[in-house]
């Protein structure tokens, strides 16, 4: 802590110590500066910058497609599959299928994305409700 001295002092001292004199905060009066290498600086700054983008997680959106007239085993397996998707952190995206003429009987397949959600509600929610968009129902599920 030298305290306050002009610039041109400032840089006389840095550059015999063989160090450079960076502005750390600009905005009080007057800013404050370190003598520091500022090679070294600069790498500290980037390994910083490197580890904070190792610990980031990224989210994933995955799928499950299931047809309205699913049987209750398979329905069972689908919504383990669900249950491990949540608990690693990631969106699930539900999609209840309909061929042919089963566009007519749709309430089944928002029944089913409503028997999903009940099922899993201990550990998700939904993000986006059981919707009918076109020939199909989509429902986006999050962990809690």
């Amino acid at each position: 802590m030298l305290g306050v001295i002009s610039r041109n002092e400032a840089i006389r001292k840095a550059q015999s110590l063989g160090m450079d004199l960076v502005e750390m905060s600009p905005e009080p009066t007057p800013p404050v500066c370190k003598m520091l290498d500022f090679g070294k600086f600069k790498y500290e700054a980037k390994k910083k910058k490197q580890l904070a983008k190792k610990k980031q997680k990224t989210v994933e959106l995955k799928e499950i497609k299931l047809r309205p007239n699913i049987g209750d085993n398979d329905l069972q397996i689908k919504i383990k599959h669900i249950r491990k998707f949540l608990e690693e952190g990631h969106k699930v995206k539900i999609t209840v299928r309909f061929r042919g003429r089963e566009i007519t009987h749709n309430e089944l397949g928002i029944q089913l994305a409503q028997k999903i959600l009940e099922n899993i509600e201990d550990i998700g929610k939904g993000e986006v409700e059981p919707k009918i968009e076109g020939r199909q129902v989509l429902m986006i599920l999050v962990a809690k």
